[in-house]
């Protein structure tokens, strides 16, 4: 393949991806075509998941990689890169601005923190989290030439996090951490995988505002189990398919008790059906 041809393949991919987000803004289209994806990967050929099973490709052309599918990056732990469709939904949904701090949960080997680092810029950064050392280390090698992104090595349920205008959580929870809301500015938004059980298995958004967490879901989805936050023994009320994408608020239970519209009830916090008022 030719290098014209790769770009013209990179071209075409971002620009899918950017529509396939619903978000308007062309920064997003510009971020996937600057970020190169192989660059994120471990050497080819690659092992991407077609209809639940691993297929490698037939050699190492980055063009194999230019795809809407998940690409191992770790095959023995079930780690993957990810569906570059649903993070582009997911990058939509929140709308990552100039100027704003980004606190990513889980980076992998960092393609989508090198996506986010750049929608924040100019005078944004990103702060990532990834519990495994072996990846953090090649997260950070990764990123080295993006200036606005710093790696730390450890368990993001168990560490401070900086004063975020987004957390960008990529493993799932039975139930946020309430350190993820504290460190939520006024207008921050959460996102993350939630799977308070088996049944349910939903990407949720959460935004602070001044009345409190408004919370709503978007998605199926499913991700790898966050060590530390991922224990059903947290949880007091679980609900069905069809209740959790009823919800609309996350209350902290320090701050109020659940009541008649709780769909889910966890240790520290119960998300509601209810609407915030105020």
């Amino acid at each position: 393949m030719s290098r014209a041809n790769l770009d013209d393949v990179r071209k075409s991919f971002a620009k899918e991806v950017a529509r396939v987000s619903g978000w308007s803004d062309p920064r997003l289209e510009h971020a996937f075509y600057r970020a190169h994806r192989e660059a994120f990967l471990p050497p080819g050929p690659w092992k991407v998941l077609v209809e639940g099973r691993l297929v490698e490709t037939p050699n190492s052309d980055a063009i194999h990689v230019y795809q809407n599918a998940a690409i191992a990056l770790d095959a023995r732990k079930g780690i993957n890169n990810g569906e570059p469709y649903l993070h582009a939904m997911w990058i939509g949904a929140v709308a990552p601005q100039p100027g704003e701090t980004v606190t990513q949960i889980g980076l992998g080997m960092g393609y989508y923190s090198a996506i986010l680092s750049l929608l924040v810029l100019p005078g944004g950064r990103l702060i990532g989290f990834e519990i495994d050392s072996d990846l953090a280390e090649v997260a950070r090698h990764n990123l080295m030439t993006f200036e606005n992104v710093s790696v730390v090595t450890g368990d993001a349920t168990s560490l401070e996090l900086p004063p975020s205008n987004l957390i960008y959580v990529s493993s799932a929870v039975v139930a946020p951490p309430e350190r993820w809301l504290a460190a939520l500015r006024l207008g921050g938004r959460l996102i993350f995988p939630w799977r308070p059980s088996f049944e349910v298995a939903l990407a949720m958004l959460v935004k602070r505002v001044t009345a409190g967490f408004e919370a709503r879901p978007l998605m199926s989805c499913w991700f790898i189990p966050c060590a530390g936050a991922s224990s059903p023994k947290i949880s007091s009320l679980v609900p069905n398919s069809a209740a959790a994408r009823s919800i609309r608020s996350l209350h902290l239970n320090s701050a109020r008790s659940p009541d008649e519209s709780a769909i889910a009830i966890h240790e520290h916090l119960w998300f509601s059906s209810a609407v915030l008022h105020g």
